[in-house]
């Protein structure tokens, strides 16, 4: 890479301090940062509140009126800047904490929010095509009684399937997953997944 890398680091826990995803983004981002001196990090905490899209955000940014109100334009100037994050983003660090066994709305609101067609990817005469590529995402799974790729894990899957339907198909997973059955060896987990991470 000629120039610095840009690192997206993204939380989305409820629990604060207490949260473990969020201790292994800043995990990895600190990794990622000694290997690669002059990384420039955003930092974006979900936690803070992402709109959710609704019939006023299809309005506003899907059908992109020529003349739009305050209010459309606003919705339109979140959801670029979001998105203008991810494409400036060589990697995406992302917390994933596991509640009621599945992604935080919060995040979802997020997904939800970048993926844009024509933007984030297009339909083809061959289906369709992620724009976002070239890209490493990177996800802090953590949850209390969901192991991760288990029936019960309903969030793993689906986040690795729409970062690659975006285009991101370079996605590791660090878990420290069945915390409440035995949160060391939890732990132990996700520290030997973080050092085998290539930097």
């Amino acid at each position: 890479m000629d120039r610095p890398m840009n690192i997206l680091h993204i939380d989305s826990a409820i629990t604060g301090e207490a949260s473990v995803s969020r201790k292994l983004t800043a995990d990895i981002v600190a990794k990622l940062t000694a290997a690669n001196p002059d990384a420039t990090v955003t930092y974006r905490d979900l936690n803070d509140g992402v709109p959710a899209i609704d019939t006023d955000w299809f309005k506003a940014v899907r059908l992109m009126p020529e003349n739009p109100t305050a209010d459309q334009q606003r919705l339109i100037d979140i959801s670029d800047a979001y998105l203008a994050e991810v494409q400036a983003a060589d990697v995406l660090v992302i917390g994933l904490p596991i509640y009621n066994f599945t992604l935080t709305a919060q995040l979802k609101n997020w997904l939800d929010q970048i993926a844009r067609a024509g933007k984030s990817f297009r339909y083809t005469a061959e289906g369709p095509e992620g724009l976002l590529k070239g890209k490493r995402a990177i996800v802090a799974y953590s949850a209390a009684g969901t192991p991760m790729g288990s029936d019960l894990d309903h969030a793993s899957g689906y986040v690795r399937f729409i970062l690659g339907f975006l285009g991101i198909t370079d996605v590791d997973f660090v878990a420290a997953d069945r915390l409440a059955m035995d949160r060391e060896a939890g732990l132990a987990r996700a520290q030997d997944a973080l050092e085998k991470l290539a930097a």
